[in-house]
């Protein structure tokens, strides 16, 4: 009886099936450990592991992919991602604003920082006027929360 299994040329072309597969998927990077799975299989049987049937060729398919990809995922995926954007935003908090307009006590009103008008709310117990310069206690979302010099 002959065993049923695939040419170590067709491991092969499913692994680059499966690696070009990986390049038109968003990043997640779990189909290119698959295809290198097959490419391993593909070399194990051109240079001497003949007789398998395809279950089993199969399992070892399976074995070697999660295998690699338990390995291996995090190193490939640190390589590729790009570092998290620190915006800094709340660097912000202690700089001076000059105010827009008047702003009451425990109000809202607009100041400009850096070249940019930002949404105000004063924190503190004493108008703002305007063209008065202020100080940054906070920054909530898009709004700086200020208090007069």
């Amino acid at each position: 009886m002959e065993l049923i299994s695939l040419t170590w040329w067709m491991w092969m072309v499913l692994g680059l099936i499966l690696l070009a597969c990986e390049l038109l998927t968003p990043g997640g990077f779990y189909i290119l450990f698959f295809g290198v799975g097959a490419i391993v299989l593909g070399l194990l049987k051109l240079f001497g592991l003949t007789g398998l049937s395809l279950s089993v060729e199969g399992l070892v398919f399976v074995i070697v992919s999660v295998a690699c990809l338990a390995l291996f995922r995090k190193r490939v995926l640190s390589m590729f991602q790009k570092p998290p954007v620190n915006d800094r935003i709340d660097e912000i908090a202690d700089e001076t604003a000059v105010a827009l307009d008047d702003i009451p006590a425990r109000g809202l009103g607009k100041v400009e920082l850096r070249g940019t008008s930002w949404n105000a709310e004063n924190v503190g117990e004493s108008l703002i006027t305007k063209s008065a310069r202020c100080r940054i206690e906070k920054v909530d979302g898009l709004t700086l929360r200020v208090r007069s010099l």
